[in-house]
């Protein structure tokens, strides 16, 4: 079968998503990059300069723009704090693909390092996911230290079901996470 001879910049970042989210950034070869998309590797590196850094770097930066989108400014619109909730957990079970798929957040943080590439970007949208969070606690009515706690603990819960669901092979602990969101983060304790 031939090589396709272009692909769509949304085509081509979700495909070295695909790839980041499966096998991590050092896991990820430039002949699993350019057999997912089916680009050459020196398609690749004409569009990537920076090569599998550029490339995760765009990742992110895709990432970030799709949460800002879809989780953190519909968090923040008008509506009841239920309703804005329950289209979120919707589009995080989206984006998982009902926990079938790893966190990119996840697999680019095992770099080696804390002063890697990839460590602001993925420090700056775990805080954006926490504040968003925490703001729609405090919406519903919690102390600004209680509703960051809740917060950080449903963070938690959600790539702690991620890491479980992949471990196991088995949705359920996303499932059981999406399902518990609203108790954790906006019920009574």
């Amino acid at each position: 079968m031939g090589r396709k001879s272009s692909i769509g910049e949304e085509d081509l970042i979700d495909a070295l998503s695909r790839v980041f989210r499966d096998t991590g950034y050092e896991g990820a070869t430039l002949s699993s990059l350019s057999q997912e998309t089916g680009l050459q590797r020196a398609s690749l590196y004409h569009r990537f300069p920076g090569g599998k850094e550029q490339m995760a770097q765009e990742v992110l930066a895709a990432t970030e723009s799709w949460l800002g989108e879809n989780i953190f400014e519909p968090l923040k619109r008008d509506g009841s704090v239920d309703q804005r909730l329950q289209s979120m957990i919707h589009k995080l079970d989206e984006l998982y693909s009902s926990g079938k798929q790893a966190c990119i957040l996840n697999m680019l943080s095992s770099a080696p390092d804390h002063d890697s590439p990839f460590a602001e970007p993925i420090k700056r949208i775990f805080d954006a996911l926490i504040d968003t969070l925490a703001a729609l606690a405090e919406e519903r009515g919690f102390e600004e230290a209680d509703a960051r706690d809740r917060a950080e603990r449903a963070v938690i819960l959600l790539h702690g079901s991620l890491v479980l669901s992949r471990g196991t092979g088995s949705q359920r602990p996303f499932e059981r996470f999406l399902e518990t969101l609203p108790d954790e983060l906006l019920g009574d304790r």
